[in-house]
């Protein structure tokens, strides 16, 4: 069994270096190409089934790879970006933000903590291990869910942890 990771393609405010959690916000004309990308990506990998993040980004990115292969989307709550609450739509080199990063156990004001984010990602793979035991799967997400996500896989220190940013539409996988 594997485990293919991607991140949604680029959004406008991944572009405007903007934090994006629960904001619902579509592809760009680039993050639509990336998603393509992607799919070209994707050839060759055997993927039996994509599961995704509600937010559109997320859905559109997906979208692209299951046109291509004919493949299933199960849309799945617990992949959702962490809610970074003040901070959403901030600049991401906000010093609250950057600070908040860093305090896995503290939840972001109005938000949700890493520690929340972590535990609903983490009984997902556990689910998409037992529910699908023999099939190459396909998770599309979010970056900061890419980090948690990470970390199930192979151990990260902790500033390692808060400054990993996979790119957008990139493709990683991991090997059960």
């Amino acid at each position: 069994m594997k485990i293919f990771v991607a991140r949604h393609g680029q959004t406008q405010w991944n572009a405007d270096n903007k934090v994006c959690g629960r904001t619902d916000i579509p592809l760009t004309e680039v993050g639509l190409q990336q998603a393509e990308k992607l799919a070209d990506n994707a050839e060759g990998k055997d993927i039996d089934i994509i599961v995704v993040s509600p937010m559109i980004r997320a859905r559109q990115t997906a979208q692209a790879v299951a046109d291509r292969y004919n493949l299933p989307v199960v849309v799945d709550e617990r992949l959702i970006e962490q809610d970074f609450g003040i901070y959403e739509g901030v600049d991401r080199k906000h010093p609250g933000f950057l600070a908040g990063k860093r305090k896995f156990c503290t939840k972001h004001p109005g938000g949700e903590s890493m520690m929340q984010v972590a535990q609903r990602v983490y009984n997902r793979l556990d689910d998409i291990r037992k529910n699908y035991p023999d099939k190459n799967v396909l998770v599309v997400c979010h970056g900061g869910v890419c980090r948690i996500i990470r970390t199930y896989f192979e151990d990260m220190e902790n500033e390692q942890f808060s400054t990993y940013s996979p790119d957008n539409a990139s493709l990683v996988e991991y090997e059960i």
